[in-house]
């Protein structure tokens, strides 16, 4: 069972496994469409699309952030559409850092199996390994998937303003610098982080290469962010609640369990006046 990440090569080798399913998770914040259109024009054989807007996200509300979380069972149905039950095992792979595939790593595990991966190095690995690509779609069976949901998982708005000025806990925010200071914003309507909460850009976790680093280093560079708080007290945030589960997924690979999501993240944050707002560097 692999549970975090996976090879290219491995991957390969388990091409032609029927209880192994592969989801391409491409997304491009600005132009929507264009996963799709990627995995149109060529993916790896046999695996299925998941748009993060239509299908790892519920509609927007006046109330949600920009990527809202999925109804249980809902979410439950997608996978079922997708041929995953509760013993499959998946595999999540985008264009390359892991950003988007690393939602659906969370959200499988949110929903109660543990029996998901996220190809490190994403669509790039795969084809950088010289391995087959086709544009031909794949014969998917139906199947279904009873969904556990794990609560303990989630924090929400009210929980991470208490969380963020209380020093036993610690929030975490993925974006990057510039928008955690507030000295940019281009995606939400305002700009700025929660009071309290510290930076560490989900990028932090990759290399060069764009595959994340070995567990030891990513371990340390947590830790040092955390400083004296386990990971069962803190938080991951982000713009919207994706690149958190990023760092997530990057605990998990550093043996550090038990963190949880705030799934509205910023732009729900800010959704409500009354909520503060802080400017600058990371304290």
């Amino acid at each position: 069972m692999h549970t975090t990440l996976i090879s290219a090569a491995e991957l390969a080798r388990h091409a032609d496994d029927p209880k192994w399913v592969v989801v391409d998770c491409r997304f491009d914040l600005a132009r929507p469409a264009s996963g799709r259109e990627a995995y149109a024009a060529g993916h790896i054989p046999g695996a299925r699309y998941a748009h993060l807007d239509d299908d790892l996200s519920a509609k927007i509300t006046p109330q949600t952030g920009r990527h809202p979380l999925p109804d249980a069972q809902a979410m439950a149905a997608t996978l079922g559409s997708l041929g995953i039950d509760n013993e499959t095992q998946v595999v999540a792979y985008d264009a390359g850092n892991g950003a988007y595939a690393s939602r659906l790593w969370w959200l499988v595990r949110w929903l109660g199996s543990e029996r998901v991966a996220v190809l490190d190095g994403g669509f790039k690995a795969w084809t950088d390994a010289g391995l087959p690509v086709t544009a031909a779609l794949p014969t998917v069976m139906a199947a279904r998937f009873d969904a556990k949901p794990r609560h303990a998982m989630l924090l929400d708005a009210a929980g991470v303003g208490q969380a963020a000025a209380d020093p036993s806990w610690r929030v975490l925010d993925a974006r990057a610098p510039e928008r955690y200071a507030g000295a940019v914003e281009p995606l939400d309507t305002k700009a700025g982080h929660v009071p309290g909460a510290h930076n560490y850009p989900f990028t932090n976790n990759l290399g060069p290469d764009g595959r994340f680093l070995a567990a030891a280093q990513l371990k340390s560079q947590l830790q040092q962010s955390l400083g004296t708080v386990p990971a069962e007290r803190a938080v991951m945030m982000c713009g919207s609640g994706v690149t958190a589960c990023h760092n997530l997924l990057a605990l998990e690979v550093a043996g550090l369990r038990g963190a949880r999501l705030y799934a509205g993240s910023w732009s729900e944050w800010i959704r409500d006046p009354a909520r503060p707002i802080a400017l600058g560097p990371t304290p």
